[in-house]
């Protein structure tokens, strides 16, 4: 599917939209074996078509050099090593249970009613999505497993490498006899084509976001359709006084830098005053030159590398080599400040104590709270779903990595014997 800027807008999200309900109507009696043949198939597609791939992808990368910091290059950029990714991921989904079916809770009642609730597919699902090709796979497996079909926008930027990962995942499909149309791509960069899925209420269910609080905000503000969404990942990661010091330099360094552009990085360290002028030292050499320090008077006057925070960089996402540094007077100040200013996205507690580490993680109220732990394992498939659409920072239906079970829905099935209510 080529992009089309010839195309209209309106009527293009239509075809699409009515391409999906029925598609999504063929997915309802979808066998497990089919679903799971199709994401095998699409992994094997997505491995031959490797050599294309990183063709269209180096297109894409050209496209933006020179106009987009690193991280966002690092976001859009395929390497062998991540097609083979994208590729395991889809076998690891299949590999999994099918949410589709569970019963989720049963009941009988005093008439003699048999009374189940069922696990059962959204419907059809709206991706908008921004750099990260890997997205569009990502998405499309979970919502094949799940019973729904997709209608992926990803960012403009990527619309190459999109391409050949939505061919991959229609090569799937077909091979296993179900529906092209369950995964489309919208075929136009207008931006209108994004407004128009967004009030596409007769087709599409259910649309998540997953990019910069840009393109959240904008999902939020315009759309008629329920969304899942989160706005950025300002995510803390607390030195608590009874942190074991060089394992929460580690684990920091680690939750900051192996990937800046992801949106479980580490942007703030919140460090207790108790053992400030021991620990910043050590943050500082191991993070080196590596990464810019941002941080209030006290840090600053721990260690003179670190430069002056303002108040705008208690509440930045930086995805960038960038991380604030904030001294608190112990716990109770801790959990204050990141409620203040977290996302609440996920938060971490560098503790050996098991009283502060509880007392932390049940006073956060965050997605996902950790202790001892980098934030970047905040990730649907390090929490074994495979692989995740999104993370969700709201409290309805779904929170934290949304995978197989949150793109499910319910519904009742009563079995009855002839009752009839008096």
């Amino acid at each position: 599917m080529m992009t089309d800027q010839t195309l209209d807008p309106q009527i293009h999200i239509t075809t699409l939209g009515q391409n999906a309900r029925k598609a999504a109507q063929g997915l309802l009696s979808a066998s497990t074996d089919a679903k799971n043949t199709a994401l095998r198939e699409a992994a094997r597609a997505l491995r031959e078509a490797m050599p294309e791939l990183l063709e269209a992808n180096a297109e894409d990368v050209k496209s933006v050099e020179g106009k987009k910091p690193d991280s966002f290059i690092d976001r859009l950029k395929l390497t062998e090593d991540r097609i083979e990714g994208m590729a395991g991921a889809l076998e690891e989904i299949a590999e999994l249970p099918d949410p589709v079916g569970r019963s989720l809770a049963t009941f009988d009642r005093p008439n003699g009613l048999k009374i189940e609730r069922v696990a059962v597919p959204i419907g059809v699902i709206g991706m908008i999505y921004e750099s990260r090709p890997n997205v569009g796979a990502d998405a499309s497996a979970l919502c094949l497993k799940s019973g729904n079909a997709v209608i992926l926008r990803g960012g403009s930027e990527s619309r190459h490498s999109t391409r050949v990962i939505v061919d991959c995942m229609r090569k799937g499909l077909a091979a296993a006899g179900l529906p092209e149309d369950a995964v489309q791509t919208v075929g136009t960069t207008n931006r209108e084509a994004v407004a128009a899925l967004l009030k596409a209420d007769e087709y599409v269910d259910l649309v998540i976001p997953r990019g910069g609080r840009g393109l959240v905000e904008l999902v939020r503000d315009q759309a008629s359709v329920p969304t899942l969404l989160h706005l950025d990942g300002n995510c803390h990661s607390y030195v608590h006084e009874a942190a074991d010091l060089d394992k929460a330099a580690e684990v920091i360094r680690n939750a900051k830098l192996r990937r800046t552009g992801v949106c479980g990085a580490t942007e703030s360290i919140v460090v207790d005053r108790a053992v400030a002028k021991d620990f910043i030292p050590r943050l500082t050499s191991i993070m080196g030159s590596d990464c810019e320090l941002r941080g209030d008077e006290e840090a600053v006057a721990i260690d003179s590398s670190i430069t002056p925070a303002t108040q705008a960089d208690w509440n930045t996402e930086y995805l960038d080599p960038i991380a604030s540094v904030k001294v608190v007077d112990g716990l109770e100040q801790a959990i204050d400040w990141v409620s203040e200013h977290s996302s609440h996205h996920t938060d971490a507690i560098m503790t050996e104590d098991d009283a502060a580490a509880k007392q932390f993680m049940t006073s956060i109220d965050s997605a996902i709270v950790m202790r001892n732990a980098s934030t970047q394992f905040a990730d649907g498939g390090e929490f074994g779903m495979g692989a995740e659409i999104g993370i969700a920072t709201g409290k309805m239906h779904a929170r934290g990595p949304v995978g197989l079970e949150q793109l499910c829905s319910f519904k009742y099935l009563v079995h009855g014997d002839g009752q009839t209510r008096p």
